[in-house]
């Protein structure tokens, strides 16, 4: 017969082994405002979802309504899992610890440029053509592919901020170039895909847009984690969204998120990007 002092006994050893294994813990996927904040949700849910049922952790998607908010949560380790820009990348991971753990593949390329754009009956054909213009770039400075790499642009071409012509920001990349179209500005920085994002061409008619240049090429859109993520947690996430082109439900993720796939990355295929980064605006990562 059981005693009462056993069954307590039994309880006590069952409080301490369960205070020995590890709590499983929410995750946060912060995802940086390229888009509106309810298509951003819709767009990676599937992903967090898959990330849920791998891990066995739940998923929460964080989207903030501007690139100050989110820069603010990259700081104060709000995200366990983030999605941001290079130019976010390179900051965080000197001054925050974060780990670049995969990069997006867009339209088939895991690389990207950023570019500066006008609309078509503007009469600018050349970069030299914006000296004394007004230039809306999408996002604000820490923007890489709106603002930095376009900025390298014009910097290629002797003009300079403030002095050859007036800068503006948009609250995201197609802002900037819906403004362009509505002559809110004279050209925009963004991405080199901006005009293919669907998005944008059910806003505004792109066929009366132009690409006027494009900068180097450079890694495209990463993702990365906290420094403090267990390597067993951050690499069972990295094989999870890297082989997801392997199934019929992970292309209709990839598909969801807008994406062709997502490559594996580690910190030197940021190189090229803090290469445009110093020449653009004199910093060093």
């Amino acid at each position: 017969m059981i005693t009462q002092r056993q069954i307590f006994s039994a309880a006590a050893v069952g409080i301490l082994l369960m205070g020995s294994v590890p709590a499983m813990a929410d995750l946060t996927m912060g995802v940086f405002p390229r888009r509106a904040v309810a298509q951003t949700h819709k767009m990676f849910k599937p992903l967090a979802q898959e990330l849920e049922k791998q891990l066995g952790e739940k998923v929460h998607i964080k989207v903030e309504k501007d690139f100050k908010a989110f820069w603010k949560g990259v700081q104060t380790g709000k995200y366990d899992i983030v999605h941001y820009n290079q130019y976010h990348y390179l900051l965080s991971q000197k001054k925050h610890g974060y780990q670049v753990i995969a990069v997006n593949e867009e339209m088939g390329s895991s690389e990207i440029s950023g570019a500066l754009s006008v609309r078509k009956d503007s009469g600018i054909n050349s970069v030299s053509d914006l000296k004394g213009k007004t230039i809306m770039f999408g996002g604000g400075k820490k923007a890489m592919g709106s603002y930095i790499a376009p900025l390298a642009i014009l910097k290629k071409h002797g003009l300079e901020p403030g002095k050859d012509f007036k800068v503006m920001f948009s609250k995201n990349p197609p802002s900037a170039v819906i403004g362009v179209y509505n002559n809110a500005a004279d050209a925009a920085g963004s991405g080199n895909v901006i005009l293919k994002i669907k998005g944008v061409q059910k806003k505004i008619d792109t066929n009366k847009m132009k690409i006027l240049a494009e900068s180097d090429t450079f890694t495209h859109l990463p993702w990365a984690v906290k420094d403090s993520m267990p390597s067993a947690k951050w690499k069972k996430i990295q094989k999870t969204m890297t082989s997801l082109k392997g199934s019929s439900n992970g292309k209709n993720i990839l598909k969801s998120a807008s994406v062709t796939g997502f490559k594996a990355a580690s910190d030197k295929d940021f190189d090229g990007v803090r290469k445009i980064v110093k020449y653009a605006i004199n910093e060093n990562l």
